[in-house]
């Protein structure tokens, strides 16, 4: 177990002409080597000792992606502070506030980006001494500070303090507090999570047993860098390696910045991205249209070959076994004159993503396969600082998230918290370095969750008879029926809106109910599309009535004789629907920050919705509330 500041002076030592960071800034991308970014550690963490910082002061951080971000962050820790990084999506400066108060924090270093969403919250805390400018915008207040004040301030302690810096760093312990990250709040407050500096650098040994880095590797880090994910994977997997990671070009907005990432792809070369399902879809979206524009053919051919590299691949771990092999030489063909084609996009040297946040679809990890850049699915939580398992390139089965990270021990439990065997569903508990602290200023939760030192997840799934782990969806967002048994409705959901253009987000609800309900989104454009084709005037009464009957012919597909029959019980699939006017969205509270709908709020929001489709009335889709609900949104 070390501290994190101990981790990055022997990963200096060992690769200190090594690139570390890469910065897009004047047209162009240049690297910082790792000797370069200790030295500005050093400055920035003297400069904050100079100012007053003390051990276990918190700072809190909102910025994009940037070198000066991981500076900040390595530098609180060498002062021997903790860090609050929040989340550049939280857009109510009142998120922000009960964040920066509840964690009692003194500083808060700020992007120009960010700058709108603090300085009006200022005046409600009181405790906060000093706002960092890492840009140079013009200041307002006496108790603004730039970055770059910061680091002069540090080089004049270094000079004649030395020795007391030195002290200072090595004074940081493993169980030392790095981190508090705060969840995203989706039924309650949100819970400040503590990761210690052991948390982490042991949750990177860990993933060292599952993910091969060497020095060479090179990363855009595009998750959000506020996140344990970024933390563990990214900044501090690479950082023990040599390897290096290179910042997105920030925009002068956030989809100016989102557009910048197939070009920085191509100007970085990566060797491994790390992902979040709605990222894999756009890619996959984009590769299909590029393919599509260029014709009946080329569309014929890419079809065919994934046709037969699914085949061939199968679930990865059995790939080219029994007959399959006969489609080798195809596959190689393939992949010269098309596949590699489509690999240039993301730089040419790209050997694999690894997915986290919400279960990848398995058609996505499939087509990715295919392609030759394997996306493969891995699992876990802040509280696990977060790496829990992953599928890797020696040892994947798609579908699953993979073999656990070593060493930590793992089970499956019933409600009861009794042991399950292999194969059985329930909630998934850990116990390992990885394991939080606990929550921050929250006893009642931290003991509600770690019970003898078992983190439990709050996750369903089961571990297979070869030790791969499979997660199902929220263990406490199960559909329970009225004679108490339970299903997980995440996969139901997920394939309603994959397999229907017409059908944007699902949530489906059953708790000790009859019947399974479900509350549609649906795809606007698609249903103007389709009236369009269809002459249907959705002005009239009869135009909207029709479009209630396009959806219950699209849920009728995973009924008996239907398209999907055979993919779901059918005691689970909804038998009453509603079809609402509005999105679940960040705007509305109704998805976090990871763009994960958020089901407690959803249930709330719409609990009249709710009770009114347990009513005999609503069976028939062509209801008064759908037929309302429709005009609205149409």
């Amino acid at each position: 177990m070390k501290a994190i500041t101990t981790f990055f002076e022997e990963s200096v030592q060992k690769f200190p002409n090594n690139i570390y960071l890469w910065e897009k800034k004047n047209g162009k991308y240049n690297g910082k080597t790792y000797q370069e970014v200790r030295e500005r550690v050093h400055q920035f963490a003297a400069g904050l000792i100079s100012i007053g910082v003390k051990k276990g002061d918190r700072i809190a951080l909102i910025a994009e992606g940037r070198n000066d971000w991981v500076v900040s962050e390595i530098g609180m820790l060498y002062a021997g502070a903790i860090n609050v990084p929040l989340s550049v999506k939280l857009s109510e400066p009142a998120e922000i506030e009960f964040r920066v108060k509840h964690s009692g924090a003194k500083i808060i270093i700020v992007s120009r980006g960010q700058l709108k969403k603090v300085r009006p919250i200022i005046e409600k805390l009181p405790e906060l001494k000093n706002i960092i400018l890492l840009d140079e915008e013009k200041k307002q207040s006496d108790n603004e500070i730039y970055f770059s004040e910061i680091i002069k301030n540090g080089k004049n302690y270094l000079e004649t303090n030395l020795s007391e810096f030195e002290k200072t760093w090595k004074s940081v312990q493993p169980d030392d507090y790095a981190n508090i990250c705060y969840t995203s709040g989706t039924t309650a407050d949100p819970k400040g999570i503590i990761l210690s500096h052991s948390n982490y650098t042991s949750n990177v040994e860990q993933s060292y047993t599952l993910m091969e880095i060497t020095e060479d590797f090179k990363t855009l880090l595009i998750l959000p860098w506020d996140h344990s994910f970024a933390h563990t994977t990214g900044i501090y997997c690479f950082m023990g390696k040599g390897a290096s990671m290179a910042a997105i070009e920030v925009g002068s907005t956030p989809m100016e910045t989102l557009k910048n990432i197939p070009k920085n792809i191509k100007e970085i070369k990566p060797t491994i991205l790390f992902s979040v399902p709605s990222l894999a879809k756009n890619f996959k979206k984009n590769i299909e249209k590029g393919i599509k524009e260029k014709g009946g053919i080329a569309e014929k051919l890419f079809n065919n070959a994934l046709k037969i590299s699914y085949k061939y691949n199968k679930l990865g771990w059995n790939k080219g076994k029994g007959l399959t092999f006969i489609y080798k030489p195809l596959i190689k063909l393939y992949d010269k004159i098309l596949f590699s084609k489509i690999r240039e996009a993301f730089g040419g040297k790209l050997k694999f993503f690894v997915g986290g946040g919400a279960l990848l679809d398995i058609d996505l990890q499939k087509f990715f396969y295919a392609i030759g850049v394997p996306m493969y699915q891995g699992y876990g939580l802040t509280e696990a600082s977060p790496v829990i398992s992953s599928n890797s390139a020696h040892k994947h089965k798609l579908g699953s998230s993979g073999a656990l990270v070593q060493p930590m021990e793992c089970k499956i439990c019933d409600d009861e918290g009794n042991e399950l065997p292999v194969g059985k569903k329930g909630e998934i508990v850990i116990k390992g370095a990885n394991v939080m602290k606990g929550y921050w200023k929250n006893d009642e939760a931290t003991k509600e969750t770690i019970k003898g030192d078992w983190l439990h997840t709050g996750d369903l799934g089961y571990l297979d008879k070869d030790g791969f782990l499979y997660v199902l969806g929220r263990f406490k967002s199960l559909l329970i029926a009225d004679d108490g048994e339970k299903f997980s409705p995440e996969s139901i959901e997920e394939a309603f809106v994959n397999n229907s253009k017409y059908i944007d987000q699902c949530v489906l609800y059953n708790n000790q109910n009859p019947y399974t309900i479900a509350l549609i989104v649906p795809n606007k454009e698609a249903i103007k599309k389709w009236a369009n084709e269809h002459n249907i005037d959705l002005t009239k009464q009869q135009g909207i009535e029709n479009t209630c009957l396009l959806f219950e012919e699209e849920l009728k597909k995973y009924r008996t004789d239907g398209k999907y029959e055979d993919m779901f019980p059918q005691r689970w699939l909804p038998a009453s629907v509603a079809l609402l006017n509005e999105a679940f969205t960040e705007e509305n509270h109704l998805m976090n920050s990871t763009l994960k709908i958020v089901r407690g709020k959803v249930v709330e929001k719409y609990k009249e919705w709710i009770d009114y489709l347990y009513t005999p009335e609503s069976k028939i889709i062509k209801n008064t509330k759908n037929i309302e609900s429709l005009k609205q949104l149409l």
